[in-house]
């Protein structure tokens, strides 16, 4: 995983409407971007509507939500409507961002990974979970944000 402290590298991906997202389109707000291996698998799809279910959450904490994941913009556009995700999912084809962000994984699919980078583009938590079978839980996750914070 990339080190805490340094500055996250830049990207821009397409969300799911083809739109271009850059992480510099956040600056002035927590984002954490949470890397997942893929749209419409069990784990992912229990992942992403756990955080969607508590979303206000991270609301509270003025914290911006990127999903990304090696799915193609229209993959991610029919997984987001299917479970109404109130979040932005972004779609990292040729995977660089998830190599910039070391947060591959060894069969060449995103590690289920979480960043958090501060309001000046900052990283302030970084973490894979150990096991692509489980993600981390809504409480703890919080609980690893606000230590971070």
């Amino acid at each position: 995983m990339i080190a805490e402290g340094v500055k996250a590298p830049a990207f821009s991906l397409p969300d799911a409407s083809g739109r271009m997202i850059s992480l510099s389109d956040c600056i002035g707000q927590k984002v954490l971007v949470i890397f997942y291996p893929g749209d419409d698998t069990p784990v992912c799809t229990a992942q992403l509507c756990d955080y969607r279910n508590n979303v206000l959450e991270f609301t509270r904490r003025g914290i911006a939500v990127l999903g990304i994941s090696g799915d193609s913009v229209e993959s991610h556009r029919l997984f987001a409507e299917k479970h109404e995700l109130p979040f932005t999912l972004l779609s990292d084809s040729d995977k660089r961002v998830a190599k910039a962000f070391d947060a591959l994984g060894f069969l060449g699919m995103s590690q289920r990974a979480y960043v958090l980078v501060d309001e000046t583009g900052v990283v302030l938590l970084a973490y894979s979970d150990f096991l692509p079978v489980t993600y981390q839980p809504m409480k703890d996750l919080l609980a690893r944000i606000d230590a971070a914070s």
